[in-house]
């Protein structure tokens, strides 16, 4: 793990920047319960700090270190589905499809919201695509993050896709008529496959990422803050988009 002045150093610079929710991502397969007392610790000094809520990315949790975790304050957990219970064994033998829903049931359980989306282009069916967006929809997910795979060397899933600015809105559209309650997110490879249709996107999605996810990288905060403006939006913020453009040239 990074230090915890690193970690709150980031959720102070994500709070200044805009951000309305601060992402915690861990390597891993389950949360111990050791880092789920520093993430708690963490979590409290982060919150006593900035206004901002705080989500975690942490792999699979059994209820008592989810019930550690919220009681600290977390607001939300992130754990994708991927994609379909039929196509799940083609994408990965780490762990199943059960073991995903088992921890999403047990975050609803503790009462934390959930973040929950998939990654599209990964030589799924466009029947896959839709029993996905069914099965976040059963479990009534608030926050929905729809990623577009990016082919990055050493990852074994050996898959070129050929997804075309039309597909990709339409899988957008797809998600957000099935889950009108939910927040859908547009995320990894969106720049990508878009391309000159990005502002598109802004129509059945409710927010974006930015600038990077993790092992790849993405477009520039200044250039996603104009084009909402461009567009005629505006952001959930304790910052005005003028404020934010403006933050994003003085940093160039």
């Amino acid at each position: 793990m990074k230090s915890d002045e690193r970690i709150i150093q980031e959720a102070k610079n994500a709070y200044e920047n805009g951000a309305f929710r601060y992402c915690m991502v861990f390597s891993g397969k389950r949360v111990s319960k050791k880092r789920a007392v520093r993430l708690s610790n963490l979590i409290r000094k982060i919150k006593s700090k900035y206004p901002i809520q705080v989500c975690a990315s942490h792999g699979q949790v059994d209820k008592e270190v989810a019930l550690v975790l919220k009681e600290a304050g977390l607001n939300r957990i992130n754990h994708n589905l991927n994609t379909s219970q039929r196509y799940y064994p083609q994408i990965c033998t780490t762990h199943t499809y059960e073991d995903r829903l088992a921890t999403l049931r047990t975050a609803r359980e503790v009462g934390l919201q959930i973040c929950s989306g998939v990654i599209i282009g990964m030589g799924e069916t466009v029947d896959d695509i839709f029993e996905s967006a069914c099965a976040l929809r059963d479990l009534k997910i608030e926050s929905i993050p729809i990623n577009y795979f990016i082919p990055i060397p050493g990852v074994k899933l050996d898959i070129k896709p050929d997804l075309s600015p039309e597909y990709c809105l339409r899988v957008l559209s797809l998600y957000r008529f099935l889950n009108p309650r939910a927040e859908i997110r547009v995320a990894a490879g969106w720049e990508i496959y878009f391309r000159s249709m990005q502002v598109m996107a802004f129509y059945p999605a409710n927010s974006f990422f930015m600038e990077g996810y993790l092992n790849s990288q993405g477009s520039s905060k200044k250039f996603i803050y104009q084009m909402i403006k461009d567009a005629g939006f505006n952001i959930n913020s304790n910052y005005s988009l003028d404020e934010l453009i403006e933050g994003s040239r003085k940093n160039e």
